[in-house]
């Protein structure tokens, strides 16, 4: 006896919202990415130094000399599901070549993560991963 008039009240929920389709998602309110970049002996003095960066929200924006580009780049690495700012992994064998002095710090928030990331370019991996991260960290003079 239950379980006909269950049925029956399933059927009329369904019948009668069935023409409006699908709820519309809300609208997810999240802040801006905003990263602080601090770079050291790039050999570039324009280049080291501390730096805002905050992407998302409309504009790029903050003190990054070169935050559009370098937004466009994070987008790149959102959309493919990547993490930028990852550690090379323990295992993984790298060229024992010597990039220069170059060291960058990042810190913030980036695709709702909280991130602090170190770069260097110590080998073969981490100059690799600094590269990767072009135009957020910038070009260096070995």
């Amino acid at each position: 006896m239950l379980r006909p008039l269950l049925l029956a009240t399933f059927a009329t929920v369904a019948t009668t919202t069935g023409g409006l389709g699908p709820l519309p998602p809300l609208p997810l309110l999240s802040s801006p990415d905003t990263l602080t970049v601090s770079i050291e002996r790039s050999g570039h003095p324009d280049a080291d130094g501390t730096f805002r960066l905050e992407c998302g929200g409309g504009t790029p924006g903050g003190t990054h000399p070169a935050a559009e580009n370098a937004c466009k780049r994070l987008d790149q690495f959102a959309e493919a599901g990547g993490n930028p700012f990852a550690p090379v992994p323990e295992d993984r064998m790298c060229t024992q070549m010597y990039g220069g002095p170059a060291t960058a710090h990042i810190t913030g928030s980036w695709q709702g993560r909280s991130i602090d990331a170190r770069f260097s370019r110590a080998d073969g991996c981490e100059i690799e991963r600094w590269e990767n991260l072009r135009p957020v960290l910038p070009r260096v003079k070995a």
